[in-house]
């Protein structure tokens, strides 16, 4: 059987939720020895002979990437945007408690009226990057002079990082949440000389760039609308500042074509400063071998499964190495990538148009927690408004065809098309393939989506490591581990005698994951205290997660070291896996878990749902018509806190895991008011 014909042969398997493949999934580094305290290091089956770090010979930068897609698949469709329509802005009145009294105050709301996608051509997105390009170089831009982006995911973002590449430019990638001293810490310690933005953000750069002395030239992106008092206030404050948006820079690069500027697999393609949970974000440099290494690593395991004709809705932010390597994968794959926003995902905030997901129709989804519980949550909704006939169908075909699937038996199909049709219609009717990033997602959760939608598989793996860690193979899905590890690195597990993780543990060894590999970076950015706590000899990234191997070859996350905290009666429980408990509840939108050690259980602080909220309350014979009353209601707050109990018991949690306190917030958590540990996405 030839490479090819097995690939497509794959390409057109119906995927489902569980494992089909035989054997081991991971194997020991061949030649490597014992060393006491550790386990033996383990690669893919695949890489035996060697980590695989180049997905072709011809491909060894981001830039011969692009050109080697562009070259393969030309006219077909690459990337596709849409365009604001309007704005529709609504008000209600609600109650809320201020200073201690209840008042009822106008509160607004946005909904956005999208058009249709509008897709560019490998072929035309190819030119577009080259005249972006030509336009930095014509600025006054040169090779190793550095580009900062600080813009939300968009066909803009992606194409001003390749056109950097193009001429031998690195980028300074930050989360547009970062706030306005991430942005001055990202922007003054890489000396960056263009940065690309929102222009939603430009009075954030203006109270920076006093300090980024270095910045010359600041490039809006045109994809959205921008205030023109924010350019004059820029341009007033600091006159030696070149201010144009993405559509002029085309123009200009156009008009002003420049050769492009080949990089080498040793050069920087990046310095991403990690979201962080506390203290100065970090920064992570990337040269180009790192990312193609990591797109490699990723193709080894999913690439037979999507190609040509998939479409990849593309929403994370592109400040996450997740979705920047996911990207640039789905260019080598063929894919089509449709962008979306967190905001207009789905039909409830949008109006008169469909959602990102309907609209788009995507193969395959790459999400993170949050947003699968969410999904879960709306489809759980709808089915419990359709009364007790629905509800009996929807749960008792989940339950039907999870023991199919379990038993390996034929009729899962006709539940799909019969019971499930119209779920799945919600989500474009097309997936085939989900996968989860950024975080642990609750096993109920991934089973939920893997049933009822399409198989979700887990990818692990930090922005020190190009997001290389951990991805599961469709054909090995599983709902007890995170599958085995990409092609591009080998993975070991070293004790943790703080907590009892020992590699001899029985009957799997435990440790620290540590990686290895091409795609893992050689030190932080101007950081070499940090980079020495945090690479062993030998290159060894410490990732300060606690794994354990299976006895198939596949890993389990199962703590954190720095979520490990003890209670007063001295054990230790991991935060971050209570936290991804819980957030499966029905009236949870966020959570965040807080444990004290002169205290013998956690607490949990949440942002509830409003819709199940208030349904609650009505249940329950509560009064109150908006959730700034209802999270002040103790006796709801009792109830509350009775149904994330009885979720973490049903999670399997243990006595000094379930929460003892609950407190409601009626105001979503945003970098600038968060208080709580934030999700850390890397």
């Amino acid at each position: 059987m030839t490479t090819e014909w097995r690939e497509s042969k794959l390409k057109n398997l119906a995927l489902v939720p569980r494992s089909s493949a035989k054997g081991l999934f991971s194997i020991e580094s061949p030649g490597a020895e014992a060393v006491e305290g550790e386990t033996k290091p383990r690669r893919h089956p695949l890489a035996a002979n060697g980590l695989i770090t180049k997905p072709s010979d011809d491909i060894s930068t981001v830039y011969e990437l692009l050109r080697v897609s562009v070259a393969k698949y030309g006219n077909a469709k690459v990337l596709g945007s849409r365009r604001l329509v309007r704005t529709h802005q609504e008000t209600t009145k609600v109650k809320k408690i201020i200073d201690g009294a209840e008042q009822e105050v106008d509160k607004n709301w946005t909904y956005f009226e999208l058009g249709p996608y509008e897709y560019l051509t490998y072929n035309e997105y190819e030119q577009l990057v080259l005249n972006v390009g030509s336009g930095l170089r014509k600025l006054g831009m040169n090779k190793d002079d550095r580009v900062h982006i600080f813009a939300a995911t968009s066909a803009h973002w992606l194409a001003t990082a390749h056109a950097a590449a193009s001429q031998s430019m690195p980028i300074v990638t930050a989360y547009d949440t970062l706030g306005e001293e991430g942005l001055r810490h990202s922007m003054v310690a890489t000396g960056a000389k263009a940065i690309f933005l929102d222009p939603h953000l430009l009075p954030t750069l203006g109270n920076v760039l006093k300090d980024a002395t270095e910045v010359r030239y600041v490039i809006w992106n045109n994809q959205n609308q921008v205030r023109q008092e924010h350019i004059n206030n820029l341009k007033s404050a600091y006159s030696h500042v070149t201010v144009v948006s993405f559509k002029e820079l085309e123009k200009l690069g156009k008009e002003n074509p420049f050769d492009p500027v080949p990089p080498t697999p040793e050069d920087l393609c990046c310095i991403m400063y990690t979201s962080g949970s506390t203290g100065t974000p970090k920064g992570v440099p990337l040269k180009h071998k790192n990312l193609i290494a990591a797109v490699t690593g990723v193709s080894v395991v999913v690439q037979p499964f999507i190609g040509p004709g998939d479409g990849l809705l593309t929403y994370l932010p592109l400040a996450h190495i997740l979705e920047l390597v996911f990207e640039n994968a789905a260019m080598y794959w063929g894919a089509t990538m449709g962008y979306g926003n967190p905001k207009t995902l789905s039909d409830t905030s949008v109006r008169n148009c469909a959602g990102d997901i309907r609209e788009f129709k995507p193969s395959i989804l790459v999400g993170v927690p949050a947003v699968f519980e969410s999904i879960k949550k709306g489809i759980t909704a709808k089915v419990h408004a359709g009364g007790p006939v629905v509800q009996n169908m929807f749960w008792g075909a989940l339950a039907l065809k999870s023991r199919l699937m379990a038993a390996g038996l034929p009729g899962s199909g006709i539940l799909d098309s019969v019971v499930l049709k119209k779920i799945k219609e919600a989500t474009g009717g097309r997936l085939k393939l989900c996968m989860n990033g950024g975080g642990p997602v609750a096993r109920d959760t991934q089973r939920f989506i893997s049933m009822a939608i399409a198989p979700m598989i887990i990818g692990y793996g930090l922005t020190e490591t190009t997001a290389m860690g951990g991805l599961m193979n469709p054909l090995e899905w599983s709902s007890e581990t995170i599958g085995a590890m990409p092609g591009s690195i080998e993975i070991k597990l070293v004790d943790f005698p703080d907590a009892g993780y020992y590699a001899t543990n029985k009957p799997n060894p435990q440790g620290e994951i540590w990686i290895r590999g091409v795609s893992v970076m050689e030190h932080y950015y101007g950081n070499e205290k940090e980079s020495q706590e945090s690479i062993a000899p030998g290159g060894w990234f410490k990732t300060g997660d606690i794994g354990e191997w299976d006895s198939r070859g596949h890993l389990k996350i199962i703590d954190r070291k720095k979520n490990l905290v003890k209670t007063l009666n001295g054990e230790y429980i991991a935060l971050e896996k209570l936290e991804s408990i819980y957030r499966s509840a029905h009236v949870v939108a966020n959570i965040c878990v807080y444990a004290d050690q002169l205290k013998a259980k956690p607490i949990a602080i949440i942002v509830p749902l409003e819709a199940t909220l208030k349904k609650l309350a009505d249940d329950n014979g509560i009064p109150g018509s908006s959730l700034e009353e209802l999270v002040h209601n103790k006796k709801l707050n009792g109830i509350v806190l009775r149904e994330l109990q009885a979720v973490g018991r049903a999670g399997g949690l243990s006595g000094i895991e379930i929460i003892e306190g609950v407190a409601l917030s009626d105001e979503e958590w945003t970098p600038q008011n968060v208080s709580c540990r934030p999700v850390d996405y890397t």
